[in-house]
């Protein structure tokens, strides 16, 4: 899977207004294959990706049902609730390690750059509250909220915090490529599941498989 990145002259505001003047121009990616047996809830999930000098700005959009948010912090395990997750590789060599960004709907995160193999370091707390969030719905869903519900999530992630923990990491520019992949999951709602963007080869839900990660080529 390929996804091309388009560079904004203007820093895009983060309101997690999906249809706001900044994204319509923009083409979205669709979370079109699931890991594990084919769940009954497959929520559309799509995203959208942009990129300045200073930052690359994330927007997801799903179309749910099932809808779940009790992480209270970030660094939670936020992937039991109703969750979008952006694995990306800041280059083209994916042994070199990845960031994984897990958000819940209700904007609390999870963030890690993982080194080949797998292991985890977080983010540190200063570095999280740099990158700006909205989302739309409350940042506690519970009890679940059962019927059908169109949630957002978006964020501004800045560049500079990337080679504080990956010094190899390429800055987006014209012809440059990353490694990614985008998941939607929810553990611990009523109805769980794995989406993913670019296929992932494994018999079991499993994320964390860089050497199946797409490719995002900025324009």
């Amino acid at each position: 899977m390929t996804y091309q990145v388009q560079r904004v002259a203007q820093p895009i505001a983060i309101d997690a207004n999906w249809d706001k003047p900044a994204w319509q121009a923009i083409q979205p990616l669709e979370l079109t294959y699931y890991m594990g047996e084919k769940p009954e809830h497959l929520p559309p999930t799509q995203a959208k990706l942009a990129y300045d000098d200073q930052a690359i700005y994330v927007i997801f959009r799903v179309q749910d049902k099932y809808v779940r948010a009790v992480a209270a912090k970030h660094q939670d395990p936020v992937c039991r609730d109703s969750c979008a997750e952006f694995f990306f590789t800041p280059g083209t060599d994916v042994k070199k390690g990845y960031f994984n960004l897990e958000m819940n709907c209700g904007g609390t995160m999870l963030l890690n750059f993982q080194t080949i193999p797998r292991r985890g370091t977080p983010i540190a707390p200063a570095d999280i509250d740099r990158i700006q969030v909205a989302h739309t719905m409350p940042k506690i869903v519970d009890p679940e909220r059962v019927g059908p519900t169109a949630w957002t999530i978006e964020y501004r992630l800045p560049l500079d915090l990337l080679p504080t923990y990956m010094p190899e990491a390429v800055k987006p520019a014209p012809g440059v490529t990353w490694r990614a992949n985008f998941f939607k999951c929810g553990d611990q709602t009523s109805h769980p599941h794995w989406l993913t963007w670019s296929f992932v080869d494994r018999p079991r839900p499993d994320f964390h498989v860089p050497e199946c990660f797409g490719t995002l080529e900025f324009r």
